[in-house]
C-alpha cells in the first residue's frame, strides 16, 4: 500500500484477505476432506448455530513459519454465536488444510477464545478434527515455548464460575484435539471418528505397535475408556446432541439451570409396579424406570458405554433439569466396578458444578470384589465417589427400589453421604450383605457342621430358615421406624415424591 491509496483500495485488500481466509484448504483440500465423509469447518459451524449469529475473530491469522502453500487462519476457526438463543464460543479445527495440525498461532487463537468464554461466562463448543502437532512448527525449542497456559486453557481462574464445555469428535482427533475433548463435560463422537493422545502414525514408530485409527481410538475404545459419552451417525446428529446437552445446563456455574415447560413421562408411573419384578435376581432394564419418571423426550444418556452396570442421564422432571443415576440390573446385576464408580463420580461432579439436583435409584448388590476389581482401584474409586456425593451441595434424593447392600448402597447416595431425602419401595432390601452371601459368611461353621452331621436336607432347611430371618431384617419397615428412611412409598408415587422433595430441598435457593 502507498500513501495515495484510497479507502476503496484498502477495502479491496481486506476483502481479498478475507476471501483467502475463508478458502480453507482450497478446492483440492476441500475436495479430499469431503471425500473422507466430513464437512468443512464453516459448514459445521452453520449446522450448529442459529442462522446469522456467527461472529468470527482471528480469521486473518497466519502461522509463524510460512510455507509456499497458504495455511488460512492457521488451520483453526474461532468465534461466537447463538445456540438456541444463548451465546456460545466455538473452536473449530480446519482439517482441510495441513490436517488441522496445531502450531503456536492456532494455539494462541484457541486460548483467546477460551479466555473470552471463561471471562464472560458462556459455554465453549469444541469441534475436534486434527492430526496432532505440526512439524517443524512445534519441534525442538518451539515445543517448550508453546503459548499454552494450563491455568487458563483447561479450567477457569480460581474463584471464577465454571463454563460448560462440550466437544464433538468429527474425525481423527489426536494431540491438541484430544486434549480439548478431555476437558469437556460432554463428548459426542461420530461412529467414523477416533480420539487418542497420539495417532497411529506416531504409535508405530514410537513403540512398534501397528494399529488403525478405529482400533486405537474408535467408538468402542473411546466409550469403554470414558473418553466419549455418546456415539452418533452423522454430523447433524452431533450438533443436535451438543444443543441437547447445553439445554440442561446454565450458561455458567453461577447461574440457575434453565427450566422447560413440564411434560408427562413417556410411560405412566403406575407401570412401575410391574416394571421392577420382585426377587433380587430377576432382571429388568433400569431405562424403563427412567421412562416412568422423566418428562417425555427429555432423557439424554450420559456415557452408557462406560461402566455399564450404572446408568446416568440428564433428564427433566416437571420441567426441571435433573441428574438421574440408577443401577443397571441386566449388567452384572448392577454391581459397581471401578469404571462405574469413576463414571458416577464424574457425573455427580457435573451435576453439582452446574446446580442440577441428583436422584439416585438404588438396586445394587454391592461393590465388585476380587483381584480384577482390586487391581482396577476399587478402594480408591469408592472413597473418591462417596466423598464427592457427600460434598455435593445440590438437592439429593434417593429411592431404594429393590436391593441396596453394603458399600454399593453408600455409593448410590445412602444415608452417610447426607442425602436430603431417602425413600424405599415396599420391595426394598437393605443391609451389609446380600442374604445368600451373608448367611454363608456369618453362619459358615454352623452350616458346615449341620451338613456334615445331619445331611443335605437339614442343611437346606437351615439355609432357608436363616435366609428368611435375614430378609425379614433387611425389609424397609424397621429402617423407616428408626428414620433411616424418610418413608416407604408406592412405586407409582415415585415421580411425584421426587419432584416434591427436590422443591423442598431447593427451598429459597432458586
Amino acid at each position: 500500500m502507498t500513501a495515495t491509496d484510497s479507502m476503496t483500495d484498502r477495502l479491496a485488500v481486506l476483502r481479498e484477505k478475507q476471501a483467502a481466509a475463508h478458502a480453507s484448504g482450497g478446492p483440492e483440500g476441500l475436495r479430499r476432506h469431503r471425500e473422507s465423509g466430513r464437512l468443512p469447518v464453516r459448514e459445521r459451524i452453520d449446522l450448529l448455530l442459529d442462522p446469522g449469529s456467527w461472529f468470527e475473530i482471528g480469521a486473518l491469522a497466519l502461522p509463524e513459519l510460512r510455507r509456499e502453500k497458504p495455511i488460512p487462519g492457521d488451520a483453526v476457526v474461532t468465534g461466537f454465536g447463538l445456540l438456541d438463543g444463548r451465546r456460545v464460543g466455538v473452536i473449530g479445527i480446519d482439517a482441510s488444510v495441513v490436517a488441522g495440525t496445531t502450531a503456536p498461532i492456532s494455539m494462541r487463537k484457541q486460548g483467546r477464545l477460551i479466555e473470552h468464554a471463561q471471562r464472560h461466562g458462556f459455554p465453549l463448543v469444541l469441534l475436534c478434527d486434527a492430526d496432532g502437532g505440526r512439524m517443524p512448527d512445534v519441534s525442538g525449542w518451539r515445543f517448550s515455548g508453546l503459548p499454552l497456559d494450563f491455568t487458563t486453557f483447561l479450567k477457569p481462574p480460581p474463584g471464577a464460575p465454571v463454563v460448560p464445555r462440550v466437544a464433538a469428535v468429527l474425525g481423527p482427533s489426536y494431540g491438541d484435539s484430544a486434549l480439548h475433548a478431555s476437558t469437556a463435560h460432554y463428548v459426542v463422537m461420530l461412529r467414523s471418528a477416533s480420539i487418542a493422545l497420539s495417532g497411529p502414525s506416531v504409535v508405530e514408530p514410537a513403540i512398534g505397535e501397528k494399529v488403525t485409527d478405529d482400533e486405537l481410538g474408535g467408538p468402542a475404545a473411546a466409550t469403554e475408556a470414558g473418553n466419549a459419552h455418546l456415539v452418533v451417525e452423522s454430523e447433524a446428529d452431533a450438533m443436535d446432541a451438543i444443543a441437547a446437552f447445553l439445554s440442561y445446563l446454565p450458561q455458567n456455574s453461577a447461574r440457575p439451570a434453565p427450566m422447560a415447560p413440564p411434560l408427562p413421562p413417556a410411560r405412566d408411573p403406575s407401570e412401575l409396579d410391574a416394571v421392577v419384578p420382585l426377587g433380587a435376581r430377576a432382571g429388568y432394564d433400569m431405562r424403563d424406570v427412567f421412562a416412568c419418571l422423566a418428562d417425555e423426550a427429555s432423557i439424554l444418556p450420559w456415557a452408557d458405554g462406560w461402566g455399564a452396570s450404572l446408568l446416568c442421564a440428564l433428564v427433566r422432571i416437571e420441567g426441571r433439569p435433573v441428574g438421574l443415576v440408577g443401577n443397571q440390573p441386566i449388567v452384572r446385576a448392577g454391581a459397581l466396578d471401578p469404571a462405574a464408580l469413576a463414571k458416577e463420580r464424574s457425573f455427580v461432579d457435573l451435576c453439582d458444578t452446574f446446580g442440577l439436583p441428583l436422584v439416585f435409584l438404588h438396586d445394587v448388590p454391592g461393590l465388585m470384589i476380587g483381584t480384577q476389581a482390586e487391581r482396577g482401584g476399587i478402594l480408591q474409586g469408592y472413597e473418591a465417589l462417596v466423598s464427592r456425593i457427600a460434598e455435593a451441595r445440590v438437592p439429593k434424593v434417593g429411592v431404594v427400589l429393590r436391593k441396596a447392600y453394603g458399600g454399593g448402597h453408600f455409593a448410590m447416595g445412602g444415608r452417610p453421604t447426607r442425602p436430603d431425602f431417602l425413600y424405599a419401595w415396599p420391595s426394598a432390601e437393605l443391609g451389609f450383605m446380600a442374604p445368600e452371601t451373608g448367611i454363608r459368611t456369618i453362619h459358615r461353621r454352623r452350616l458346615e457342621k449341620v451338613l456334615a452331621e445331619e445331611g443335605p436336607a437339614v442343611h437346606a432347611a437351615l439355609v432357608e430358615e436363616l435366609t428368611a430371618e435375614w430378609i425379614s431384617e433387611a425389609e424397609p419397615w424397621e429402617a423407616a421406624a428408626h428414620l433411616s428412611l424418610d418413608d416407604v412409598i408406592e412405586p407409582s408415587a415415585t415421580r411425584h415424591v421426587i419432584a416434591t422433595s427436590i422443591d423442598i430441598a431447593l427451598g429459597g435457593r432458586e
